[in-house]
């Protein structure tokens, strides 16, 4: 975990990047990042491809959101809740915004936002209750940044109750943003490749283990999660290949294996095209 107070051009924020402990990352809705930050400056923050669902509210001042095809206005009181794997962009407008916001994720927060969102919940919203999300959101930033050894416990408490708002606020039956024809949903498939990433994986196989054609499969699980099956078996293995990196003295071609990708060679394009660097080089960084 660390904190970190942040002063630039642009913006100026109090946030934790938060590490939640293994049994957390599997078996939790864990926070990665919260905070709280102040614009200095009309900009825009662009980011896409993250493995982590984004809550922020406005508190003051005004912009805008860009996010799966749409564009939204916000002002204070307006509250965004976006799955990070889809490209977006936020933008403080000449009327500069602060905003109070947690980056999370978990196990089932795919099938909890896809709930979410067939009940009606919308990327955008204004609130009803602010105090209640910036009341949570203020827990878990005092929670993050104490020294309580059941934290992680107690942020999942309060995630899980951010998320029950949410549910409770976004209810309407008559707004729905999935289509009328039911679709198989493939959370099982997705929660086989997270624990069989070291395993030798393909769609073949997919397709025969959990009874479903791979033309199915491919169009589905791209739809549900963002990325294809193979792309997203490929975060996955860098995703853990970057803990390897940073926690342990293994070489590139021991945590190429262990992370089911047997080329080092491979690997290494692999992790660069990824991450923007070398494994080598992301070690040095950590």
């Amino acid at each position: 975990m660390a904190i970190t107070l942040f002063h630039g051009d642009l913006v100026k924020s109090n946030r934790i990047i938060y590490t939640p402990s293994a049994f957390a990352k599997a078996n939790l809705i864990h926070l990665q990042e919260t905070g709280e930050l102040q614009a200095q400056q009309p900009h825009s923050s662009k980011r896409k491809g993250l493995f982590s669902y984004l809550f922020f509210v406005v508190l003051h001042g005004s912009g805008t959101l860009k996010y799966d095809g749409s564009v939204y206005s916000l002002t204070v009181g307006d509250c965004v809740f976006i799955d990070c794997r889809k490209p977006y962009a936020h933008c403080s407008s000449n009327d500069l915004w602060t905003l109070k916001w947690a980056h999370f994720y978990g196990p089932n927060m795919n099938a909890i936002y896809e709930k979410y969102m067939e009940r009606g919940g919308q990327p955008c919203f204004h609130a009803h209750t602010l105090d209640q999300y910036h009341q949570i959101l203020e827990q878990i930033y005092e929670i993050a940044s104490s020294a309580d050894y059941i934290r992680d416990m107690k942020i999942y408490e309060h995630l899980a109750s951010l998320l029950t708002l949410l549910m409770e606020e976004g209810w309407d039956p008559l707004r729905n943003s999935f289509s009328t024809t039911k679709k198989q949903n493939l959370q099982n498939i997705k929660e086989y490749l997270d624990q069989h990433y070291q395993e030798k994986i393909s769609l073949d196989m997919l397709a025969d283990l959990f009874y479903v054609n791979k033309f199915y499969l491919t169009r589905v699980f791209k739809e549900q999660f963002g990325l294809s099956v193979n792309n997203y078996l490929l975060h996955v293995r860098i995703n853990r290949a970057k803990q390897f990196l940073r926690f342990t003295t293994s070489s590139i071609e021991e945590i190429s294996h262990a992370c089911g990708m047997t080329d080092a060679n491979y690997f290494s394009r692999i992790f660069k095209r990824l991450e923007g660097i070398s494994p080598g080089e992301f070690r040095k960084r950590w």
